[in-house]
């Protein structure tokens, strides 16, 4: 079985200071708003339609920036391929307002704090992701 998910990299300026768009999920680590695409909607509609169900926010794409795959057991449909689409999305509007049948929390951190948030209790599949988004803002990170 395939399942394809896509979500995004939220940022936004605000008073001058770009924020990053950080959920804690259900398990409490950090990551990024996403979700299961519905029938008839495109990679890019199911990035903007979850990241406003789980936070709130309304964005628009502005890049792609990669696709995670691995694979999970299923309970009843035994081994999924799993296939993520990431997109660098700019916050257009709302309020945060977190998910929580999703969710635990959500907020915008500095980059560097993100990038540290993401490191010390993200999934590591993620930090790439991170990094690209980041690069893409003109922000350069420490790998360590």
């Amino acid at each position: 079985m395939k399942e394809i998910s896509a979500g995004g990299v939220v940022y936004r300026t605000h008073n001058g200071a770009l924020g990053i768009q950080l959920i804690q999920d259900r398990y409490g680590k950090i990551s990024f708003a996403k979700g299961k695409m519905e029938p008839g909607e495109t990679v890019e509609q199911t990035a903007l339609r979850e990241i406003w169900e789980e936070t709130g926010i309304t964005g628009r794409i502005e890049a792609h920036i990669d696709v995670i795959r691995y694979q999970y057991e299923h309970p009843t449909h035994g081994t999924v391929d799993k296939e993520v689409h990431y997109y660098l999305v700019e916050a257009e509007s709302g309020q945060h307002q977190a998910q929580v049948e999703e969710i635990r929390g959500v907020s915008w951190f500095l980059p560097l704090e993100a990038w540290k948030q993401q490191k010390e209790a993200g999934y590591n599949n993620n930090d790439h992701i991170l990094k690209q988004a980041l690069e893409k803002l003109n922000i350069s990170v420490d790998e360590r």
